[in-house]
C-alpha cells in the first residue's frame, strides 16, 4: 500500500473496516471515522502478519490485499470486544 495516496489508503480503510464489522456485527459505539481507523489499522496488521507469515503484503488494491486487510480488521476488532469484555 506504499504506493497508494492518502484518499486511497481512506477508501480502503473504509471498505474493509465495513467489511469486517458486517462480517463480525455487534454493538460498537463507533461511527465512520472509527470504521475507517480500523480498516487502515488492520490493513497495516493483517499486510505484517502477511509478510512475516511468508504471504506478501500489501501492494496494492486488489482482492488479495482487501482479503487480508479485512483480515487485520477481523483481527483488531475481536481483540477489541474481548478486551472491553462484550
Amino acid at each position: 500500500m506504499a504506493g497508494m495516496g492518502l484518499v486511497s489508503w481512506v477508501v480502503f480503510g473504509l471498505l474493509a473496516g465495513a467489511l469486517a464489522k458486517w462480517i463480525l456485527p455487534g454493538k460498537d459505539p463507533s461511527g465512520c471515522l472509527v470504521t475507517v481507523a480500523l480498516g487502515i489499522a488492520g490493513a497495516l496488521l493483517g499486510g505484517l502478519l502477511a509478510t512475516f507469515l511468508g504471504f506478501g503484503g500489501i501492494s496494492g488494491f486488489d482482492w488479495r490485499s482487501l482479503a487480508v486487510a479485512i483480515a487485520g480488521s477481523l483481527l483488531l476488532l475481536f481483540v477489541w470486544r474481548f478486551l472491553r469484555g462484550k
